[in-house]
């Protein structure tokens, strides 16, 4: 049982790669080769064991993040537990792989040997930089036509600034792929037709052969670990358990990622896999401590069962069972029948059934401690990025950012009687999805559904259908538009007075508005001799912040600091509400002054095509107000990468397959937003 091992035996891991790189056949490689499975389900079967929801299954994608277990033991060490997090590729669902990077101590990136780095490959190799993970690389499918593992090497260090560092050399490659020269162990890993691998060491002729390429090897670890560096720099002799302590050293510190190869779907290189991940991805004990706030200030809290309690609640979703909660213990135990306290619902929480999650299995257990991904069955009202803790000590950690939606769908439903559950519905998506939003258009009363994409709202559309039982219509697409100032301006007067006896109402305020570049929206108060008291600042400052969620194109406005400068009070008449109204008075003057930029979303896109269409594609891009950034030849065919507004590109995938005759596909991927440019 887990419980009983010590943190250093445990690794949380996640998948991450772009869309169809082999993250879920490689997860169930993992899952079989460990003893966990007994059959190996493949995703075009709808059949694998993380795709496990009937609309996964039915489009053959990965929709949300699934959690499994697994243990491995290489060599002579002990058994270790693995939880392992299958993620999607697809950029409309990238929530599931930022919050479960929140949680995970490292990751295995998965690239096609045939694609290699590509749009969403670069997108969740950043996010798992910015949570500080620890990275392996994986190059799969090098038994396909056009694998080259020395490409993918290659734009590892020229698309992602990565430190590769090949662990061996592919023997063979396409149908001819069939082992890997292991440079760390001096061994040789051959696989039969069904993966089962042969390993041996290096014979003379090997140790010819490849002894200067694991030197090379040696040499750049060197380069950032002082230990390898003292043994390589005095001669002394660098074997396998060296030169693999020093490997970790090196990944934990994030100075250079370990790359692997292999074939997922024909099983071979996975126990290679498996080994590196033990032997380079950290324990729990490996990450830095967590840091929580408390009623005192900042509490650092070190992996230790013993600490007080302190989770973070990751993730929700609704199976047969009822409600999930996913949580992250960093410090402390948890049993069942603790009561906890909450950082979203002041009267806590309590554990009545806690579990281990097996995909869409799950299996009770009493309790959890520092180190573990479990879950919590039968919270309702759960919050994504709640921080759960001791009632006697409540903690609060960092909160899970999600992406705003950048577009939205009209919904209406098709019966009357369906409006109950169309509402509970979206209610539970909303809950399970933050980047999935539910809206009412303020004009028509409709029912507005926001997400990250046209992909995105199909499934959330779809999954109303099948798990609710209620039919809807989708009507025109519309686009998150944000504005923002023209220009800065001064001494703007917002003023509120009503005094026509009785108690009345007064208050006035000056601010500055001056634009920014970063997108946020700051304020600030730069007010002298107390003219407006602390707690009227803190009602202007909401007034602001409410007036700037409609500007005057009727907008959110970004992009902006607003500078409280002067103001005025009255000794009985002003009150929080008057001043809350003078501060969005304020800004809005101000903004009529200014006038506003409108902003859209832009999104990049890579076209993969055949040569002979790369005319038409960029002919059909640059008509949508797209612009070309780069043309890559792979012989044969192109990759096409642009920029091209979000609006532009309703329905593109259908209108691209029509002007190739189905011959390209396309991804795209968030990047910001720009001016909206004139037709």
């Amino acid at each position: 049982m887990n419980t009983q091992n010590t943190l250093n035996l445990r690794r949380n891991l996640g998948i991450i790669a772009h869309i169809d790189a082999g993250k879920t056949t490689l997860t169930e490689r993992l899952l079989w080769k460990t003893g966990e499975i007994h059959r190996v389900g493949e995703v075009h079967d709808g059949a694998t064991t993380t795709d496990f929801s009937a609309i996964e299954r039915e489009r053959g994608i990965t929709i949300g993040a699934a959690a499994v277990q697994a243990h491995w033991a290489p060599r002579d060490q002990p058994l270790h537990h693995l939880t392992l997090i299958d993620t999607p590729g697809h950029i409309d669902f990238a929530i599931e792989v930022e919050r479960s990077l929140r949680v995970l101590d490292g990751a295995v990136a998965v690239f096609s040997a045939v694609d290699g780095v590509q749009p969403q490959s670069e997108t969740v190799w950043h996010q798992a930089r910015r949570h500080g993970v620890p990275l392996i690389a994986f190059v799969n499918k090098m038994d396909r036509i056009g694998a080259s593992f020395e490409r993918v090497l290659d734009q590892l260090q020229d698309k992602l600034q990565a430190r590769p560092w090949a662990l061996g050399v592919p023997i063979g490659a396409e149908a001819a792929f069939s082992g890997w020269v292991d440079l760390v162990d001096r061994s040789v890993v051959r696989w039969d037709e069904a993966g089962t691998p042969t390993r041996s060491g290096w014979g003379p002729d090997e140790h010819a052969q490849w002894e200067s390429e694991r030197a090379r090897l040696v040499e750049s670890v060197a380069d950032h670990d002082e230990l390898l560096a003292d043994l390589w720099l005095g001669g002394g002799e660098v074997g396998a358990a060296a030169l693999r302590a020093a490997l970790r050293r090196a990944t934990l510190a994030g100075a250079g990622v370990p790359v692997l190869a292999g074939a997922a779907f024909k099983s071979k290189g996975i126990e290679t896999l498996l080994d590196a991940i033990v032997d380079y991805l950290p324990a729990p004990e490996d990450r830095a401590a967590v840091v929580a706030e408390d009623a005192r200030g900042e509490v650092v809290l070190p992996p230790d069962a013993t600490g007080p309690l302190a989770a973070l609640l990751f993730k929700i979703t609704h199976q047969h069972h009822g409600a999930l909660s996913f949580v992250r213990l960093y410090s402390g135990t948890l049993r069942v029948g603790d009561t906890l306290a909450s950082s979203q619902h002041p009267q806590g929480r309590r554990v009545s059934r806690l579990v281990r999650v097996q995909a869409d299995q799950t299996h009770d257990i009493q309790q959890a401690m520092a180190g573990d991904i479990v879950a919590v069955l039968g919270w309702k009202n759960a919050v994504s990025g709640e921080t759960l803790s001791a009632p006697a000590h409540p903690l609060r950690l960092d909160a899970i950012q999600a992406q705003q939606a950048v577009l939205a769908w009209r919904l209406t439903a098709e019966k009357a009687a369906d409006l109950i559950r169309i509402s509970q519905g979206l209610a539970s998506l909303a809950q399970e999805d933050p980047s999935f939003r539910v809206d009412t258009d303020a004009d028509t009363g409709e029912t507005l559904v926001w997400g990250m994409g046209e992909l995105h709202l199909e499934v959330m559309v779809e999954r109303l259908r099948t798990e609710w039982n209620v039919n809807v219509r989708t009507g025109t697409p519309r686009v998150a538009y944000q504005e923002t100032p023209r220009q800065a301006v001064r001494a703007v007067e917002g003023k509120v007075v009503k005094q026509t006896g009785g108690s009345g109402q007064f208050a006035r305020v000056v601010i500055d508005v001056a634009p920014r570049d970063d997108g946020e929206v700051n304020f600030e108060d730069r007010t002298v001799g107390g003219v407006i008291p602390r707690g009227f600042v803190a009602a202007v400052e909401k007034g602001v912040r409410a007036a700037l969620s409609e500007g005057p194109q009727g907008h959110p406005v970004v992009g902006l600091t607003v500078t409280l400068i002067d103001g005025e009070t009255h000794a009985k008449d002003s009150s929080d509400m008057a001043f809350h109204r003078a501060g969005a008075e304020a800004v809005k003057a101000a903004l009529a002054q200014a006038g506003t930029r409108l902003l859209e979303p832009v999104m990049e896109i890579a076209i993969h095509v055949p040569s002979v269409h790369v005319g038409d594609v960029v002919g059909d891009l640059n008509r949508r107000h797209g612009r070309v950034s780069s043309i890559d030849d792979l012989g044969g065919r192109a990759e096409v990468v642009g920029m091209a507004p979000l609006a532009q590109l309703s329905g593109y995938t259908t209108a691209l397959r029509s002007l190739t005759q189905g011959r390209a596909s396309s991804d795209m991927r968030f990047t910001g937003y720009e001016e909206v440019q004139a037709a």
